[in-house]
């Protein structure tokens, strides 16, 4: 495999490369404001009922998400390995992605929350499978040694992304509830109504356009895998073979098999943390979508310095070490945030201040938060990339498509567990710090895990 990947042509051009990487910046507002900062806590805080109620409702469109995202990532990547191109299969889940994430304009206060809920699902699904066939162009594009740069580069450059959408929204169009202006103290753009949740409706429509025109200078200039050789029927069915002898595979390549069970257990508590920490402090503590918007703003700047160091260390100490410290990082800061509210943190072990000094984040609980957060926001990003970095270095190239469909696999096959589980604790036990205690675990035991896997995961066959 390493001869294989040596000896390999990697012709793509600064610019192609850069288009692959224009990918996270086009598809990270998305997960930027749709799915953590603004309309899911819209959805939790305002179309539901009551909290906890929406908390449990976005944890249940996750859940179902997972399971769709699960059972067919692992076949579409096989699939893609027979036809051979990836663009051709981007751009449909894009124009299903674009669609639905128009629709959440329509999501009303009052209105049921089904639809909205349908149509998230949709986006994250049609939002995933993209991603599973851009990875798999990863490891042609350059050699082993620069896959963690590009790989942790194109992660903060998603970033960057997402925060800049995030600024405008906060800077132009979020407006406070009460006295109707933004941050920067306008009234919103295009007359939006912060009453009606127009400044968080419009969110939707915002991420499907700027997916759409960032999505393109990879279609125009980054290479792809090769003109298709078989029909879409004939590639099926050599890829659900090529996939059955994959899995059959996974028995003697216990080192991948080692990665991927990890990866599926600590990416579930990753998700689950992206997806409900935004919404779990717009019911702790009640923050609008102003407040929302300025928190993401702080995770997204660390993220992007998070990524760019990561992207130096991983060349110096490799993937691995680079995982093990994100997820160190996380656990501690999950930590810190399910033991925070107003008046403590630590579960109580330090008492804060309940003055509220006015303002943005005017509790002493809510900066603790915060401080939280900046951990979050400092591993989130490296975390992901390294580990896609970490399986790129291990596969061979005629099998990335595969190993790319199991490894988004990995990260959604028990994705509906995490939300599932703080769903339904929060439920049972009605108390949303308690329910988002279960990240923890997943964090925890997927790191446990990964320690005792090599590295490149090729290595123990």
């Amino acid at each position: 495999m390493a001869a294989e990947r040596a000896g390999a042509q990697f012709g793509a051009s600064r610019r192609g490369i850069l288009g692959w990487m224009l990918f996270d910046w086009a598809a990270q507002p998305f997960f930027t404001v749709i799915t953590t900062f603004i309309f899911a806590p819209y959805f939790v805080a305002r179309l539901a009922h009551d909290p906890a109620e929406g908390q449990a409702i976005w944890g249940y469109t996750l859940a179902v998400s997972g399971i769709v995202i699960a059972i067919l990532s692992p076949i579409l990547g096989a699939v893609a390995d027979a036809t051979g191109p990836r663009k051709p299969w981007i751009g449909f889940f894009a124009a299903i992605k674009i669609v639905s994430l128009a629709m959440l304009w329509f999501a009303v206060p009052g209105s049921p929350l089904l639809y909205p809920a349908i149509f998230l699902a949709l986006a994250t699904v049609a939002a995933e499978f993209s991603i599973v066939f851009n990875d798999s162009m990863m490891p042609r594009l350059v050699g082993a040694k620069e896959v963690g740069r590009i790989s942790n580069i194109a992660w903060g450059l998603g970033y960057l992304g997402g925060m800049i959408v995030l600024i405008a929204i906060v800077a132009f169009v979020a407006g406070s509830p009460e006295t109707g202006k933004t941050a920067l103290g306008l009234d919103p753009l295009f007359g939006l109504d912060p009453a009606r949740g127009e400044d968080a409706r419009i969110t939707g429509p915002i991420a499907a356009a700027w997916y759409l025109i960032f999505l393109l200078p990879m279609f125009f200039f980054t290479p792809d895998a090769g003109k298709a050789t078989n029909s879409l029927a004939q590639a099926t069915a050599l890829g659900l073979n090529e996939l059955k002898g994959t899995l059959g595979e996974l028995k003697q390549r216990v080192g991948i098999t080692r990665f991927l069970i990890a990866r599926m257990i600590y990416q579930d508590g990753v998700n689950g943390l992206l997806a409900l920490g935004g919404a779990f402090a717009a019911g702790m503590f009640g923050w609008q979508t102003m407040e929302l918007g300025l928190y993401g703003i702080i995770l997204n700047v660390v993220a992007i310095f998070g990524c760019l160091y990561a992207s130096r260390l991983d060349m110096r100490l490799g993937s691995k070490a680079i995982v093990v410290a994100s997820l160190l990082c996380l656990t501690f800061a999950t930590l810190g945030i399910v033991s925070t509210g107003p008046g403590f943190t630590l579960f109580g072990l330090v008492t804060l201040p309940d003055a509220d000094s006015g303002g943005l984040f005017g509790t002493a609980a809510e900066k603790a938060y915060i401080v939280y957060g900046l951990l979050v926001g400092i591993a989130f990003g490296p975390v992901q990339a390294s580990s896609r970095s970490y399986l790129a270095r291990s596969v061979s190239l005629d099998e990335t498509g595969r190993y790319f469909g199991l490894y988004a696999l990995s990260g959604r096959a028990t994705s509906f567990l995490a939300p599932a589980s703080v769903a339904t604790i929060t439920t049972m036990t009605g108390s949303a710090r308690v329910g988002m205690a279960a990240l923890v675990v997943f964090l925890a035991v997927g790191l446990v895990i990964l320690l005792r896997t090599p590295y490149p995961a090729h290595r123990a066959e």
